[in-house]
């Protein structure tokens, strides 16, 4: 059996906390928030923080969350092409907004921050992910992709070239673009009907 400790969350203190971390966040940028300064906005103890999030990462993030996820809505086209077509362009056009952007900065911090690392891969690209995985495994179940399509390596194909313009290259990423990389990538796949 499964036993919480304490009092349950209470939704307006928790909504202060996420608001300012994520103002915070878009103030000054990932390394410059803390705890205290979170707390402080909020008008919460860090003890309260800490009761709830176990690190600063934690509810960054979750403050990142909740404010981003209503701009990401998975769609239902009917065709799995433009389900992906769509839902890449979403994430795209999020990732390249002033919001998005701060994801390119958690994610050059995780890079020597293993904690945060975990935390925006769990809670902020394997959902991401999963979304993508559902669309496919759902346009294959209505015969628009083949029976023994690799739903894994289709992700990667399309959504990679997404990231490595975003964090290398710096090119262009735009509606026309992937519109373009999501044809030459279901070209690949194979049986895709239109």
């Amino acid at each position: 059996m499964n036993v919480k400790r304490g009092r349950p969350r209470n939704m307006q203190t928790q909504q202060a906390i996420l608001t300012a971390a994520y103002e915070l966040l878009l103030e000054t940028g990932f390394a410059a928030v803390t705890v205290e300064k979170i707390a402080e906005r909020a008008g919460v103890s860090k003890a309260t923080i800490y009761k709830w999030w176990p690190n600063k990462a934690a509810v960054v993030m979750d403050g990142y969350l909740s404010a981003a996820s209503a701009r990401l809505p998975v769609p239902d086209t009917g065709s799995v092409f433009e389900d992906i077509v769509e839902h890449a362009a979403n994430l795209t056009r999020f990732l390249i907004s002033r919001e998005g952007k701060i994801i390119t900065e958690i994610i050059g911090e995780g890079q020597s921050d293993p904690g945060l690392k975990e935390v925006y891969q769990a809670r902020y690209f394997q959902p991401r992910r999963l979304e993508a995985r559902q669309l496919m495994e759902r346009g294959r179940e209505r015969g628009e992709l083949r029976e023994d399509t690799d739903i894994g390596l289709c992700t990667d194909l399309i959504y990679g070239p997404v990231f490595y313009r975003l964090l290398l290259t710096g090119e262009p990423l735009d509606d026309a673009y992937i519109r373009q990389l999501v044809t030459a990538a279901f070209a690949g796949i194979g049986k895709m009907q239109r």
